[in-house]
């Protein structure tokens, strides 16, 4: 049998460091005891896809079975798309974990929040209030910026509108949306997947 260098290296060092164990009597099993109270082999394992985005990537969710709330949560290495991996996003999902039992991340806004022109503070409002604001701001740009015709064409656009698509959108939703901004002949239609 030959022996390179690095295999005669490789093989010397590991002998030098179970040498080293065993003579200097370190003992491993308290901290294999300590990894075994973290352990969560007490919790319900469940299969769920990821919400962030439209490749529904699978992930286990480990639920403490007492009380409902979210230990954990992993990709799954068995689903076809992601194989137990997690992009940044999904691997954040824990961030929003504790939603379904009333324990929402205390950083995470619940209400639409509105900065008023030259102010330096947001201030709270109601939805009422929010999607009338936006539906006049919109009316307002379209009808003071909307081309009929340019250059003996007939273009029917606006250009100072734009609409940025997100990937939590199904194909359904994705579809509704292409045509609202057709119909207001917004001509600048981006996906936040393409970008």
């Amino acid at each position: 049998m030959a022996v390179t260098r690095r295999d005669f290296l490789k093989i010397s060092g590991l002998s030098g460091a179970l040498a080293a164990a065993g003579v200097l009597g370190i003992d491993t099993a308290p901290a294999r005891a300590q990894a075994k109270q973290f352990r969560i082999k007490d919790a319900k394992r469940v299969p769920t896809l990821c919400p962030f985005c439209s490749a529904g990537c699978g992930m286990i969710a480990h639920v403490d079975t007492a009380n409902g709330e979210l230990l954990l949560i992993d990709g799954d290495p068995d689903h076809p798309v992601n194989r137990g991996g997690a992009c940044s996003k999904g691997a954040s999902i824990f961030q929003i974990r504790n939603l379904a039992v009333g324990k929402p991340n205390p950083r995470r806004l619940t209400k639409p929040l509105y900065r008023a022109p030259g102010s330096d503070k947001f201030e709270e409002k109601d939805w009422d209030w929010m999607l009338t604001e936006i539906t006049k701001r919109i009316k307002e740009t379209r009808d003071k910026t909307f081309e009929v015709e340019k250059d003996g064409i007939k273009v029917m656009r606006t250009e100072a509108i734009a609409s940025l698509g997100g990937a939590a959108l199904d194909n359904e939703e994705c579809y509704l949306v292409q045509k609202l901004m057709r119909g207001l002949g917004v001509v600048y239609l981006e996906h936040q997947a393409r970008i």
